[in-house]
């Protein structure tokens, strides 16, 4: 397997490996008292785990937080230039909270593309219940209309926002996430990586985060799990 930096972050760029994790060796990744310690995260390009999340918490796929944490207020600019205020206009829906940028080579593309391929499988009860939202990490290169073009690749749905650097490593830090890092610019192409949270943020109709979903989550997985968040009675909701 490969190696797992004491600040949450994979190091190394090498192939992304299938060996599974037992639920145990999950579990213990995870410090109590640290419900969003980004343990499963990496710079996209370098390495990830793929893990086997069958038999969470509860019948979930997904890793179910201790203690939900509040749904964050934050306005950014989404693809259309218009103001998103975050907290108001997800209020009452199943939100999937996802940093990343338009180019990463791995992580983001393939969270991407499974969450689209099961929102077109779900019937508009459940699909109109949820919305998906991508934040850019990546702000010098992801314009809106270069966000709005890529994530329509996966589902013409999906929100994306765009803020500043140091607004969006606010808002990731507020929610307990580490802040993004940029990688050095390569010499020639001026290519650079961008170091981020590698998985998917599950905040429930009541405002509150509850689960997360590391790299390595299957469409199998997603179709379990939303439809479960949405059946949910959750406490104030």
């Amino acid at each position: 397997m490969t190696r797992v930096e004491p600040d949450g972050y994979h190091s190394g760029t090498q192939e992304i490996e299938s060996e599974a994790m037992t639920r145990d060796e999950q579990t213990r990744l995870i410090p109590r008292g640290i419900p969003l310690l980004l343990f499963l995260a990496l710079g996209c390009g370098g390495s990830g785990e793929r893990v086997d999340l069958a038999g969470g918490a509860d019948g979930y796929r997904g890793f179910m937080l201790e203690e939900p944490r509040p749904k964050p207020d934050f306005t950014l600019t989404d693809t259309e230039g218009r103001a998103f205020a975050f907290r108001e206009q997800t209020d009452g829906y199943l939100a999937l909270v996802f940093f990343g940028y338009t180019y990463c080579p791995d992580v983001c593309p393939l969270h991407m593309a499974n969450l689209g391929a099961v929102m077109t499988q779900f019937p508009p009860s459940v699909s109109g219940r949820i919305k998906v939202v991508f934040v850019s990490t990546d702000p010098a290169r992801d314009t809106p209309e270069r966000v709005r073009k890529w994530l329509d690749n996966f589902h013409r749905d999906f929100i994306g926002l765009t803020g500043t650097l140091d607004r969006v490593n606010e808002i990731q830090v507020s929610m307990g996430l580490q802040p993004s890092q940029l990688g050095t610019p390569d010499s020639v192409s001026g290519a650079y990586l961008v170091g981020h949270a590698a998985f998917v943020v599950a905040f429930t109709p009541d405002n509150l985060a509850r689960a997360f979903y590391p790299f390595g989550i299957r469409q199998a997985d997603w179709a379990h799990d939303l439809p479960k968040l949405l059946g949910e009675e959750w406490e104030g909701s």
